[in-house]
């Protein structure tokens, strides 16, 4: 799996872009309301693609640039516990937003994460959180479900801190 091609601890790179989960992998899904307008969706967009989603829900970042791109690398830090990614890919469009990392030696998983941003036809501005892993140390097998539960609390933290960050562009 690692290989100076593909420093990554899992084979299929950017299947989160696809919303695809490779066999072997638990799969997570939610979405979440951020709230609504083209003011909401352009906090939430600047929000997630600067860290600041991140660094509100109280978890350490340390990232190798200043915005989410292809190549930057990104720690995740939870408490004692630190977590290397690289971004492997990004969307910057009209009505979406969003940026996707996978997981480098050291992490305590194997897989994929995604967040994205997307204003729907109505106005709605949503935040998907999409991620395939398995558990790459013995705690995080040791855990099993609570460990997947975790991961889905995270999620959804995601959610309602980046609805807080943007309450006041709301119409």
């Amino acid at each position: 799996m690692v290989s100076p091609d593909n420093p990554f601890t899992y084979e299929d790179v950017g299947a989160t872009r696809d919303g695809r989960c490779p066999p072997g992998f638990h799969p997570l899904h939610l979405r979440t309301r951020v709230g609504e307008g083209e003011a909401v969706f352009r906090a939430a967009s600047e929000a997630l693609m600067t860290w600041e989603m991140h660094r509100a829900m109280g978890v350490g970042i340390t990232a190798t640039a200043d915005k989410a791109a292809p190549g930057v690398d990104v720690t995740v830090g939870l408490g004692p516990l630190k977590a290397p990614c690289r971004v492997v890919w990004t969307v910057e469009e009209y009505r979406r937003a969003g940026w996707a990392y996978g997981t480098l030696p050291g992490h305590p998983e194997h897989g994929e994460e995604a967040f994205v941003v997307d204003r729907t036809g109505d106005g709605t501005v949503w935040l998907t959180v999409t991620a395939f892993s398995r558990a790459a140390k013995w705690y995080t097998r040791a855990g099993g479900p609570a460990t997947r539960g975790l991961q889905h609390a995270y999620a959804r933290r995601c959610g309602t801190v980046l609805r807080r960050l943007c309450a006041e562009f709301e119409p």
